[in-house]
């Protein structure tokens, strides 16, 4: 503690040398013209260095006055999170103020939601967010003697979601206990202003970034400059005190919580990667697939239970770690558990992917349940049906055989439409109109075979898609305006760039896409003519199934077929299962 209280100090030291800096030439003019009106200087050269430096006191006082300005109504960034008030989780507030109470430190002041496997302590109390009178975040007390004190505000305890469906409670306890711990030296006045003046000075650097509205937009864009360039200045001064400050209190706030469950806090830590193990593998192979449908997972912190459920059964490494499931989750302590899952499901959706702050046509929730069908049966389909537009843009089209005529309109007419039939025969009479899967493998696997460039055009195809797709920017942001610091939104402190903020994956490449589409076009010809049905594997997103099981094994034929053009390692995976490639593949 004694540590961080130094080097708290030493960032407030740094305030007070900009202070005196910028009073410096004020001070030499006040001195200049107090000798000059009694008479102890004068001449020509002293009243030309008197308006000089008069001159320059004022420019830097004015540039003192617009920092210092600039810094105080600093709005610095808020991680963006689900609030959760007391009448929604007494329990967890209970249990929190508990915990504070076995520490001897203040209790948080609010508790939030956020969609990440982390938890740590917000000041959400700057100035240019508290009502006028009430500076920094600051409360009134009453003293003795009728006096009052100023009380500095509590943080919020920002809890990650995963924890709660996937901890214990005493497990969550134990996690939360050196996060708790922090208040304490939050509350101390040298540590508090320090993190006030860093705080501020980086909020005035994310101001001065920002594109300035109006036609006069250049000319406004001048001071902004200037100030964050004596921020940025004043921020690489109080880099490193500031690290080592925080470093400092984290060390204090540890060792004050070893006297509370500490050895429940060795086997909670084992909980803590494992919850961001499954919630990665979740997000990217799970909802990722249902983000890019325009769908968003709304109960994605109980499949962080499923996910990890599932790595316990195939991993002996976490043997044991279902066994927990039968005591009380920490989710009990909320009081509509499902209410907060969809919350942070639709924060979490709009933070590593994009999209509207609400439910819409385009960006509804789905639920575990309709997973399968609403999300893998749609996504295959959409992928087949864009492989054989590029194939159709690229490739050579068979000619066309009454076998393909035949095929298309039983194919249709057991799918029960009488229309279906005959728009099927109108359209065989085109070649290209024929999506078989025996195209695409004799394509590949042929002489001719141009994977590189249907690779290509796949690339081409999902980029136009994707730069066609509408960019939602935060509520109560309008396009090249900074967000409203009145706004509800939080993601309105982030700006108006377009989200995500955290991409989940880097690009693929075509080869990857490629590779993508054909297994797609593949499990469409199982369902059609196999009998297979789309799935949902926990930790690898969308599945296939045959016959109830799971066929992961598709991976490696497609690769040979993509990469060598090797067909023979698919055709034999596709004879084990009984896909009948020449039958036509139902299309979005």
């Amino acid at each position: 503690m004694q540590a961080a209280r130094t080097r708290a100090l030493a960032l407030l030291r740094i305030r007070s040398r900009a202070t005196a800096a910028a009073l410096l030439p004020a001070a030499v003019a006040v001195v200049l013209l107090v000798a000059a009106a009694q008479g102890r200087i004068g001449g020509s050269g002293w009243d030309t260095a008197r308006w000089v430096v008069t001159a320059c006191a004022v420019v830097v006082l004015l540039g003192a006055a617009a920092v210092s300005v600039a810094i105080v109504r600093a709005r610095p960034a808020v991680s963006p999170t689900v609030p959760l008030t007391e009448q929604a989780a007494p329990d967890l507030y209970r249990l929190v103020r508990d915990l504070a109470d076995r520490l001897g430190v203040p209790a948080p002041s609010a508790i939030a939601l956020t969609p990440d496997c982390d938890s740590w302590l917000e000041d959400r109390t700057h100035p240019s967010a508290q009502p006028a009178g009430n500076a920094a975040g600051a409360r009134w007390s009453a003293a003795s003697g009728g006096r009052r004190r100023r009380v500095q505000a509590a943080p919020v305890l920002v809890i990650g979601s995963p924890f709660l469906w996937w901890m214990r409670v005493a497990e969550l306890r134990a996690v939360l206990a050196p996060v708790v711990a922090g208040t304490g030296p939050s509350a101390h006045p040298d540590i508090a202003a320090a993190r006030r003046f860093v705080r501020g000075l980086d909020g005035a650097v994310a101001d001065a970034a920002a594109p300035a509205p109006g036609p006069l937009a250049k000319l406004r864009r001048l001071p902004r400059v200037f100030v964050g360039w004596i921020a940025r200045l004043l921020l690489r001064s109080c880099r490193g005190h500031a690290a080592a400050m925080e470093r400092g209190v984290a060390a204090a706030a540890s060792e004050r919580a070893q006297a509370v469950d500490y050895g429940l806090r060795i086997a909670a830590q084992e909980q803590v990667g494992l919850a961001y193990a499954g919630w990665d593998r979740l997000l990217t192979r799970v909802a990722l697939p249902a983000w890019r449908m325009g769908r968003w997972p709304s109960r994605l912190d109980a499949g962080v239970v499923s996910a990890l459920t599932e790595l316990s059964r195939r991993d002996r490494l976490a043997e044991g770690f279902a066994s927990r499931l039968g005591e009380r989750p920490a989710c009990d302590l909320l009081e509509e558990p499902g209410a907060a899952d969809e919350a942070a499901s639709l924060l979490a959706a709009r933070l590593f992917h994009g999209g509207p702050a609400e439910a819409g046509p385009d960006w509804s929730p789905v639920d575990w349940q309709q997973y399968p069908d609403e999300v893998v049966d749609r996504k295959w389909r959409a992928e087949a049906a864009r492989l054989l537009r590029v194939l159709d843009a690229v490739g050579v089209p068979p000619a066309p055989t009454a076998e393909g005529l035949s095929e298309a309109s039983v194919g249709a007419t057991e799918a029960g439409s009488v229309g279906a039939a005959r728009a099927a025969r109108a359209r065989s009479a085109d070649p290209v109109a024929v999506p078989t899967l025996a195209r695409v493998v004799e394509h590949l696997a042929g002489p001719g075979g141009r994977g590189e460039e249907l690779a290509a055009g796949i690339s081409a195809a999902v980029a136009r898609e994707e730069a066609a797709a509408p960019q939602h920017l935060p509520t109560g942001s309008p396009p090249g305006a900074a967000g409203d610091p009145g706004g509800d939104d939080m993601l309105d402190f982030w700006g108006p760039a377009p989200l995500p903020l955290f991409p989940l994956q880097p690009p693929r490449t075509g080869t990857e896409l490629l590779a993508d589409h054909v297994a797609a076009m593949v499990c469409c010809a199982a369902v059609d003519t196999a009998g297979a049905t789309p799935g949902l594997d926990w930790l690898d997103g969308p599945a296939l199934l045959v016959d109830g099981e799971r066929r992961a094994d598709l991976g490696s034929p497609v690769l040979s077929l993509v990469e060598d053009g090797d067909a023979g390692p698919l055709r034999s995976w596709l004879a084990s299962v009984g896909v009948r490639t020449d039958k036509p593949v139902r299309l979005v």
